[in-house]
């Protein structure tokens, strides 16, 4: 007589399911995966150590910046270096305002005059830095004082942004019409940077930093026009 074999119910085969072997990562991939992520952080500190006008302050690892703000007696100045310490400046970093003055007979070009031949010129700045210092006193600030010389206004302040090595150059630019918007944008950095309007277009052009022209928009409407060298007239509403 055969053996019969016992028939299973269905429930239990469907309770049967095959065993998958997973294998972990070897020693060698984890190795190579750890030394990926050393180099990255050494390529990003590489990076980060070669910014100009940047340093690191404090233990906080924050970056601590150079910003050059060019300013004068005109309202347009006042208000780029207002919208800098409210928008831009951060308390780490350094802050030196640029004045350029007229040359004497005495001066070169990119000299720095005694208070006796510009007392004028220091006693603006130093006003500056003064506001500057009861609205942001945990900044610190620096002032310039340069002789324009036989160098026209715009050569003279990038030079002395290479001097000072900053990251970011603020300059406060005046309402242009249509026509004169459009008579730069085609000079581009052809323009020698002599007048006041040419000077802030020489500047966003040919600074080897980062360069921003600051304009109130209106009293009415509120905000600021940006201008960069890839950007015109960008409405920030602050």
């Amino acid at each position: 007589m055969g053996k019969i074999g016992t028939k299973l119910p269905g429930f239990c085969l469907n309770r049967i399911r095959p065993h998958v072997r997973v294998r972990s990562p070897t020693i060698q991939s984890k190795v190579d995966a750890a030394s990926d992520v050393t180099k990255n952080n050494a390529d990003k500190k590489a990076e980060n150590s070669g910014n100009v006008g940047e340093e690191k302050a404090g233990g906080n690892g924050a970056i601590a910046r150079k910003i050059m703000i060019v300013v004068d007696s005109s309202l347009e100045a006042k208000g780029a270096l207002q919208w800098a310490l409210s928008h831009t400046v951060q308390s780490q970093d350094k802050l030196v305002l640029l004045h350029v003055t007229k040359p004497s007979s005495s001066k070169q070009a990119g000299e720095e005059p005694s208070k006796d031949v510009a007392p004028r010129a220091y006693q603006l700045v130093h006003s500056l830095r003064n506001m500057c210092q009861l609205k942001r006193p945990e900044v610190q600030i620096e002032v310039a004082v340069v002789v324009e010389g036989n160098k026209e206004k715009g050569p003279t302040i990038l030079e002395e942004a290479r001097k000072q090595e900053v990251a970011l150059l603020v300059l406060g630019q005046k309402k242009r019409s249509t026509t004169w918007r459009l008579l730069m944008m085609w000079a581009g950095n052809r323009v020698g940077g002599g007048g006041s309007g040419s000077v802030v277009e020489y500047c966003i052009q040919n600074a080897s930093c980062m360069a921003v022209a600051v304009r109130r928009k209106s009293r009415k409407v509120g905000g600021y026009l940006i201008t960069t060298k890839r950007q015109k007239d960008f409405w920030l509403l602050a």
